[in-house]
């Protein structure tokens, strides 16, 4: 979480069945519709069972799905997957693996911001092999890229990714595939990052959809003091879907999840999409909803990391689990139907671009977004001005993972977070 970060993600919906018997999934105005024209609302976990890729063992990836469908899940959230440099055979497992709903992310770090050919070419390849299924529910472009206050004069390229990406949507004449941005929650730069993404003239640059991570609600707490009523008041107007792409407190145990009751109910339905709870394998962060087995002392262990067995049956961690599952039993947001909805979607405007102020968010909503092989110039101006050639070839890292720290922010929860140069979030969505 706190590494800037571009990325390109999937969200992919997943049957039981075929996935091409499935409906897709689109951003019309705020809201996600699958294509029969029902609103689609995520109850999802995040889903890494190692610090590469979950989906290259399709037996684990069918245990696990069985296991979620139990939880009540219909959406899961995976940070590593496939690269282009990953052979076909495994491919084709990914492939089989699409035949549930699925989400992906895929991440690329660098210590500066950029936005380079090699990042793009990599999302292309990507997106061309992802594109096909039905299943595929959306993409993301980046995974908390900004996370401090100071950090906002990476947004332009953000933004910059996702023009690039939507263009080559369009090029192709894939379907329109949302494209869109996984953020940190930092009280500071909200509403600014969400309302600089979606805004502008041209919505070819905007973002499809934006999700936040989200831990406030910790322990004992309540719509309004949570924040969550500040989180739906800055969202209102937004006319592009927002969800929560992270949440779950650890602490105070026992996790009981009543955030759920609001993301799901009348409190929030009609404005944010759904939530994905961090995370499905318990490992030493602890934020575990099922776990393998007892952990092993054994370092020659194939099968276990960090002293964490990563296969076999899951079984459930308690009462978290069950908690969970009893309040996601009870929630099924319906919303409303697309052809209800349509018109009033078709009115909406784009939200205004923020100011930029001094020693806050330093974005000039004027400012042309970076193009391809540019990186920032932090000496060019306060507002940080754009360098780099036409073909800037920045590799990002590959050496971060996902759950190896948390810490505490302005009072609320953050789990610690890194991905590698292709990181995934996967969505599962079934049928229930």
């Amino acid at each position: 979480m706190f590494s800037k970060a571009l990325s390109l993600a999937l969200l992919v919906a997943v049957n039981i069945v075929s996935a091409i018997d499935m409906p897709t999934i689109s951003a019309v105005g705020a809201k996600f519709f699958f294509s029969n024209g029902t609103q689609y609302y995520i109850k999802g976990v995040a889903y890494q069972l190692t610090s590469l890729d979950p989906l290259t063992n399709a037996t684990q990836c069918t245990l696990d799905a069985a296991s979620m469908a139990d939880l009540g899940a219909n959406t899961i959230r995976v940070y590593h997957t496939w690269t282009p440099s990953t052979p076909n055979s495994i491919r084709q497992v990914k492939a089989l693996t699409l035949e549930y709903r699925i989400l992906l992310i895929f991440t690329s770090l660098q210590a500066l911001p950029a936005w380079n050919q090699t990042q793009l070419s990599a999302f292309e390849e990507v997106l061309d092999a992802f594109q096909q299924y039905d299943n595929l529910a959306g993409v993301f472009v980046a995974n908390e890229a900004l996370t401090f206050l100071n950090g906002s004069d990476t947004a332009p390229f953000v933004k910059a990714a996702i023009r690039d990406v939507k263009a080559y949507r369009q090029s192709k004449n894939y379907r329109d595939i949302p494209i869109g941005y996984s953020g940190a929650d930092i009280p500071s730069l909200r509403p600014m990052l969400q309302n600089y993404l979606a805004c502008g003239s041209d919505q070819a640059d905007a973002a499809d959809f934006f999700s936040l991570n989200v831990y406030e609600w910790c322990g004992e707490s309540s719509f309004d003091g949570s924040g969550y009523n500040e989180l739906v008041q800055n969202a209102t107007g937004l006319q592009i879907p927002i969800f929560i792409s992270e949440t779950g407190c650890r602490i105070p145990k026992p996790r009981t999840f009543d955030d759920m009751d609001s993301i799901l109910g009348p409190n929030m339905d009609d404005v944010f999409s759904g939530a994905i709870v961090y995370e499905w394998i318990e490992e030493t962060n602890d934020y575990g909803l099922i776990s393998y087995g007892p952990t092993v002392n054994d370092m020659s262990n194939t099968a276990a990391l960090d002293g964490y067995i990563r296969t076999g049956t899951p079984m459930p961690v308690s009462p978290d689990y069950s908690n969970l599952k009893s309040h996601w039993a009870t929630l099924h947001p319906t919303g409303v139907a697309l052809s209800a909805y349509s018109a009033s979607a078709s009115s909406l405007t784009p939200i205004a671009c923020p100011s930029s102020t001094v020693n806050g968010w330093i974005v000039d909503p004027t400012q042309t977004l970076p193009s391809v092989g540019q990186t920032i110039d932090l000496a060019a101006t306060s507002t940080g001005g754009l360098g780099g050639s036409a073909t800037g070839n920045v590799k990002p890292s590959s050496t971060a993972k996902k759950g190896d720290a948390a810490a505490m922010h302005t009072g609320n929860e953050v789990a610690g977070m890194g991905v590698g140069l292709i990181g995934v979030m996967l969505g599962f969505l079934f049928w229930l």
